[in-house]
């Protein structure tokens, strides 16, 4: 099921790039193309929790340095018993975060995230805190339209990049019901990326895909690949110096299982689904967002995790 969905929203992103434009606009935010980017890297089966489909990047200035926090809420059950008690758990993440043109065609997202997560045990809380795992991804434009009658505009992007293990994995949270109750994997992984975003006028929907590839940590642990894919539509509104960009959507991520010594093990896999809504607001250089996210489907775990929410706020300088 999973490669038809794979294969499906490819051909859907590939699809629509056929005409040429060009966005041509006068506030600052705009000057560059349209782009809302959900690449990320993992989450309640994966790793450090370093957001899902948060997202690498800003609705409304595609190039820019900030700040980001993001709170994501679960529970959890050994679901040993039918009345198994469940267990709150609590994971914050602040970032600096950039993206950066470098080339005409290419941009450099960073993400430098700090992770201080808390959650319920039997024995009493847990906390854990610390630098996570750096991030480095950079997108190219393979194809923009660019003629001024054109009806639709369109842009695709793909890209690759790589996430250092500059964050501390515990061998001991790997064995929880919650493996990815950590501030970094221990591993070397890779991200391949694409983005696709038609406009029409002041209303647009953007597509992405992103695969990410672990690998194993020194601690012989292996967190499970990923999937991630993403449907938003957009309102863009823009007057002088001020703006703002309305978004509702759709984001999943599909987990493989997780391996210790090269031994698949139980109940790591799972996938979820979320609605989204969220806003960001731009004035001169400067922008603020917020965005939320709800679950509509999961099965996380072998559904010994729930996911209950996600919600973030960002501080942006357009650069």
């Amino acid at each position: 099921m999973k490669i038809y969905l794979i294969v499906f929203l490819a051909i859907f992103q590939l699809g629509y790039a056929t005409e040429k434009d060009s966005l041509q606009r006068k506030n600052p935010f705009l000057k560059y193309h349209f782009i809302i980017e959900d690449d990320d890297d993992c989450d309640a089966c994966g790793c450090s929790a370093s957001g899902g489909s948060m997202g690498f990047a800003s609705m409304l200035n595609a190039n820019f340095v900030g700040i980001r926090y993001f709170n994501q809420q679960y529970k959890s059950s050994d679901g040993l018993y039918s009345n198994s008690p469940w267990y709150k758990e609590n994971f914050n993440t602040a970032q600096v975060w950039a993206r950066i043109p470098i080339l005409k065609e290419v941009q450099l997202s960073v993400l430098l995230p700090y992770h201080f997560h808390s959650r319920d045990t039997k024995t009493g809380k847990q906390d854990i805190q610390g630098f996570g795992d750096a991030t480095v991804l950079a997108m190219y434009r393979l194809y923009q339209t660019h003629k001024d009658s054109t009806l639709l505009v369109h842009t695709l992007q793909v890209g690759a990049g790589l996430k250092a293990p500059t964050g501390k994995f515990n061998e001991t949270n790997s064995g929880s019901i919650n493996p990815s109750f950590q501030v970094g994997t221990g591993s070397w992984d890779y991200i391949l990326a694409s983005e696709y975003t038609v406009k029409r006028k002041q209303f647009g929907l953007n597509t992405m895909l992103n695969y990410i590839v672990k690998s194993e940590n020194q601690k012989f642990y292996r967190f499970g690949n990923q999937f991630n894919y993403a449907g938003t539509f957009f309102y863009l509104y823009e007057k002088n110096s001020f703006s703002f960009a309305p978004q509702i959507g759709l984001a999943g991520e599909v987990y493989d299982s997780n391996y210790l010594r090269k031994q698949k093990l139980k109940n790591t896999s799972g996938d979820i689904v979320f609605s989204k809504i969220g806003i960001e607001v731009g004035k001169d250089k400067f922008s603020f967002g917020i965005n939320t996210m709800l679950p509509i489907h999961q099965n996380l775990a072998g559904g010994n995790v729930e996911a209950q929410y996600r919600w973030s706020v960002n501080l942006n300088y357009s650069l």
